[in-house]
Order: structure tokens, then C-alpha cells, then sequence
């Protein structure tokens, strides 16, 4: 790496010549490529946008000029020239560095960054912040054409074009989101590119932006002109800007949904290196959704730009045809909407990951369960994991389980998973969630449809251990510990989140000494505490488990579990304790 290895921050490339900085854009495509290869991660999104943040690092004078990246897809050139390069040169480097922006990192990264649709919110704070205290920088918002789809944006957006001082929005337009875009909106941008920018009907001028747009944004010496010639404006600037996705990659040029991410892989042949093995959710489930519409039209598939996250692929879409339905990245668009389904007679299953749930809380309590409208909701990516700070599934059950109407259930198998997304779809008394399990696929009996009720899997005496979801292996892994030492626990797979069975409840009185609850999620507001609440005027003694009320970043899955002792031998060490 000739050149990446004489930068060191933003200021090493500025007195570069534009042929020099063409050298230094294929060495930062390599060094993302190095990186995604061996540990995975965005591929499209980091490729198509390397000369824009070349540019905007010889233009701008980060970080005293402070630029906020959407989502963090696109963060990856960045943190190559800003001091950051070991974590994609490097093997033993990389895994210090987050995929997303980070400011305990670095001076240049100014927000912990992974969902989308945040930055012009973000650029409007900074913007207003530096007005109130006098200063002069600009703040520059980096943002892609998906992301336009969520909702914040549209409301940054709007609320930038009328700050009346420098904001800059450069709209990084490659014609995609995760997947293809889906909404109006599309039909303005493109208008947009076919025109070169010249269409009298033109969104960001009638919202009051001064508009510029540039048709080859993986032109250096044309970003850097155009850069040029908005830096310090004096009023809202939206720079649009049309790029390729997976720019330098022709794997990732010609499948631009499949390289939007990607697992650990051979960049010689595209092949991924890491496969998981056995059966998958993300395929039954599919599957399944594909026979059920073929079987009932009424049934509709619903999605929020990230089919594949969930297992729709392109193929699998094409056979939902019409029923299926992708609104873009906008999660509260798609509560709503699978609300009002119900209510017109459809029935709704929409696929969403936990992270993603978190952003449409309002309309899961207002548009759907008020309503009580019976509409399905499959929760995939859930439970404690190794995962970035920003893309952590533990928090969903004290989220969603405590809004009334809602039925939350929690399957343990797969026979489990497809009885309840069966019976939620077929059912019309409220609004159905299912936990579909983070576990590997697990088979088990065909599951009887009384949810409201849990199931002893094994019965004993003394000890009860309540093993939600994916944690009844957990739970008869520690019923085997205890049996080493003269227990004979009762297992109990509970099924449901968000009411208890009080009568089983009462029953473990007679026989049991210590209930033991076992949660793939945060202890506060969760399950567990549900049953200690039950047992308060009790003799019962109950041990929750389950996650600490915090976030964290990156730490492997096994430390996780010793941290809150959710091991077999660590609870049954406790339980022995008081016993």
C-alpha cells in the first residue's frame, strides 16, 4: 500500500495531485475488500462512495468541519483516511474496529452510528449548536437514496432546508437501498438523473435547498470541483450525487442486493468462506409464507428494506408477486400499514429484526394495538449476541411484551415457530408477535395450539426452570447439571411472553422450592421479573436470567454468557447456593 501507509489522518492526502489521489482511491477499494473478506461486512455501499469521501477529505477540514455518515454503510473509506487503516490492512487490527462510526475511536467520527435515516437530524443539531455559539465550520451530512425512505429523514430534511446557515446534504444516489428502493420519492430522483439535475420538478428545491447535481460521482477531479464549490455556503445545500454500488468489484457491480453485505469471503471467485450449517429459520419460514399465499390471497407479506435479512430473496419475493409488499426503510410505515390490513380484511405478517422493531414502538402501541387489529409480527435476529453496538436483539421482550393486546410468544422448536405463525394468521382476536428463534433449528412434537399455557418438558420436584425461546436447551442442559447432584428439576418451555400461566404457577407451589427463569434477552421489564412479581408474597425463591440492562459492543458471545452467568453449570452452582 504505497500510498495508505503514509496516511495517517485527512491532512496526508491534500496536497496530493488528482492522479495520485486515483491511486490512493484503489488502495482504500483493496483495503475494504481485505477487510470484508476475512471478517465480512458492507461491501456495495464502502466500494460505490470511495471517491466521494476521498474528495470530501481533500475539500473539508475534518474534524474541525464535522461529517455525519447515514447508517454507517459507508463509513468504511473514512476510517481508512482517518488513522484507521490497520483495521482493514491488519488482520489482528480488524477486529478493533467497529463496522460503524464510532467517536471513542476517533476524533472524525462524531456519533455512534447504525441505523438510518439519522444523519440529517444529526447535521441539523450540529448545524444549529455551532450558530448559537458563533463558530464557523461547515456540517455535512452523508446520506443515501435508501435512506430517504425512513421517515427521520424526510423529517431532517425538512426541518434542514429551513435552518438558514450552512448544512450540506450530499445524497449518495447508486439507484439502490439494501435492496431495489421502494416509494414515490424514487420517481423524483430519477427524473433527477435522467435531466443531469435540470428537471423544473425538483423535491429539495421546492423544500428551499440549493440543489447541485453530480452524474459521475466516482469521479475525483468532479467531486472535488463540486465540493469546492459548496463548501462554506451560506444556506442549505443538497449535493446529489449518482454513484455505482460495489464500484471496482465486479462481482459486487453485478449483484448489488447480494454485495450489499456479505459474510467472510474468496475475492477471486465471490464464494463466501463461512457457511453456517444445517436448517435455517430464514428458509422455513419463507417457505412456508410462499405455500401460505398461494394457498389464501387475503395473506400479505410486509417488509421494511431489508428483505434479506429475514430470508426474502429475490427469488422468493418473485414467487410472493403481489403479496408481497416492501414499504423501504420505514418501519413505522409498515406497523401502520399491516394494522390497517388486518383491518381491511387481509392478513398481515410482517418481517422485521429486533434492532429494527425498536424504531416503530409508537405504532406498535398506537396504530396496532389499540386497534387490536390482528396482524402478525415475525421478530428475527433477537436475543444476546456478539453484535455491534447498534444491531443488538435484547431488548425486544421488555419492548413489546408489555404493551397491552399484544400477544407475544416465544417458540422453542420449529414445529413451535410454524403452529404459532399458523395460528396468528389464522386467528382474529389481536395482534400476534412471534420470537422466531435465534438458535439453530431445533425440531421437536407437533405443538398444540393453547399458547397461554406453558408445557412441562420434564417433571421433578424442588427446582422449576422456566427456559424461554431458544433457552429451553439452556434449561435442560442445567436440569442435567442439577441431576448430578440429586435434583431432579422440572423443565418448563413457557411459549408466551406476555402473560403468565398463573395456574401452572400456582401448581409449582405444592412440589417446588425455587423457580429458575431463563430469558435470551435484558432481565429489566422482561419475562422473568414478570414471574418474581407473581411470587412476591411467597415463599418462593425465584433466580432471574438473562442479560444486564446494557449495551454492549462487540463482546463474544461466550464472555457474555459467563457474564451473566447463563451457563449450565453456573446456574446450577447458584440454585445449589440457596438451596
Amino acid at each position: 500500500m504505497a500510498y495508505l501507509d503514509n496516511i495517517h489522518s485527512p491532512q496526508d492526502i491534500k496536497n496530493l495531485t488528482t492522479a495520485e489521489l486515483e491511486n490512493v482511491a484503489a488502495e482504500v477499494r483493496a483495503a475494504v475488500l481485505n477487510r470484508d473478506s476475512k471478517v465480512g461486512g458492507h461491501v456495495g455501499p464502502n466500494l460505490g462512495i470511495v471517491e466521494t469521501v476521498i474528495a470530501l477529505h481533500y475539500v473539508f477540514d475534518s474534524p474541525k468541519d464535522k461529517i455525519v455518515f447515514d447508517v454507517s454503510h459507508q463509513c468504511y473509506p473514512h476510517k481508512i483516511l482517518t488513522g484507521r487503516q490497520n483495521g482493514f490492512l491488519d488482520d489482528a487490527g480488524m477486529i478493533a474496529i467497529s463496522g460503524y462510526t464510532n467517536p471513542a475511536e476517533s476524533e472524525h467520527d462524531h456519533f455512534v452510528v447504525g441505523h438510518t435515516s439519522t444523519s440529517v437530524s444529526l447535521a441539523c443539531g450540529l448545524a444549529k449548536a455551532r450558530d448559537l455559539q458563533g463558530q464557523k465550520h461547515n456540517v455535512i451530512a452523508v446520506i443515501g437514496d435508501g435512506s430517504l425512505s425512513g421517515g427521520e429523514a424526510l423529517e431532517g430534511f425538512s426541518n434542514a432546508a429551513v435552518l438558514g446557515s450552512n448544512i450540506i446534504i450530499i445524497l449518495n444516489d447508486n439507484e439502490m437501498s439494501i435492496a431495489e428502493n421502494h416509494g414515490g420519492l424514487y420517481n423524483n430522483l430519477r427524473l433527477l438523473r435522467q435531466t443531469n439535475g435540470t428537471a423544473e420538478n425538483n423535491m429539495f428545491k421546492a423544500w428551499g435547498f440549493d440543489y447541485r447535481y453530480v452524474a459521475d460521482g466516482n469521479s475525483l477531479s468532479d467531486m472535488i470541483a463540486a465540493l469546492k464549490e459548496v463548501k462554506d455556503c451560506r444556506k442549505p445545500t443538497v449535493l446529489h450525487v449518482h454513484t455505482l454500488k460495489g464500484k471496482g468489484y465486479a462481482p459486487a457491480e453485478e449483484a448489488k442486493e447480494r454485495w450489499h453485505w456479505s459474510l467472510p469471503f474468496d475475492i477471486n471467485s465471490g464464494e463466501v468462506t463461512f457457511k453456517p450449517e444445517g436448517e435455517s429459520y430464514n428458509d422455513i419460514i419463507p417457505e412456508y409464507l410462499i405455500e401460505k399465499v398461494a394457498e389464501d390471497n387475503k395473506v400479505v407479506v410486509v417488509n421494511a428494506g431489508t428483505p434479506g435479512a429475514v430470508g426474502l430473496t429475490p427469488e422468493k419475493r418473485r414467487k410472493l408477486g403481489k403479496n408481497f409488499v416492501d414499504v423501504g426503510i420505514a418501519e413505522e410505515h409498515a406497523v401502520a400499514m399491516s394494522s390497517a390490513l388486518a383491518k381491511g380484511g387481509c392478513k398481515p405478517v410482517y418481517c422485521v429484526w429486533s434492532s429494527f422493531v425498536q424504531r416503530t414502538y409508537d405504532q406498535l402501541s398506537q396504530d396496532l394495538a389499540i386497534n387490536n387489529n390482528p396482524a402478525v409480527i415475525l421478530v428475527f435476529g433477537n436475543g444476546i449476541s456478539a453484535g455491534d453496538v447498534t444491531h443488538l436483539g435484547c431488548f425486544d421482550i421488555p419492548l413489546i411484551s408489555n404493551i397491552p393486546n399484544i400477544v407475544y410468544l416465544a417458540p422453542a422448536t420449529k414445529e413451535e415457530t410454524l403452529a404459532m405463525l399458523e395460528w396468528g394468521i389464522e386467528q382474529t382476536g389481536h395482534p400476534v408477535v412471534i420470537r422466531v428463534p435465534s438458535s439453530v433449528v431445533v425440531d421437536g412434537k407437533p405443538a398444540d395450539t393453547d399458547f397461554a399455557s406453558y408445557q412441562a418438558v420434564r417433571k421433578g420436584e424442588q427446582v422449576a426452570i422456566l427456559a424461554l425461546g431458544s433457552f429451553l436447551k439452556l434449561g435442560l442442559q442445567t436440569a442435567d447439571k442439577l441431576k448430578e447432584n440429586g435434583i431432579e428439576a422440572t423443565v418448563i418451555n413457557p411459549r408466551i411472553v406476555s402473560v403468565l400461566d398463573e395456574k401452572l404457577l400456582h401448581e409449582l407451589k405444592q412440589k417446588h422450592e425455587i423457580v429458575v427463569t431463563l430469558e435470551d434477552g435484558v432481565l429489566d421489564g422482561g419475562f422473568g421479573e414478570k414471574v418474581a412479581r407473581f411470587y412476591g408474597a411467597d415463599n418462593m425463591k425465584v433466580l432471574n436470567y438473562g442479560a444486564k440492562k446494557e449495551f454492549t459492543d462487540r463482546v463474544p458471545l461466550d464472555k457474555l454468557y459467563r457474564r451473566y452467568r447463563l451457563m449450565p453449570d453456573l446456574i446450577a452452582e447458584d440454585v445449589l447456593k440457596i438451596k
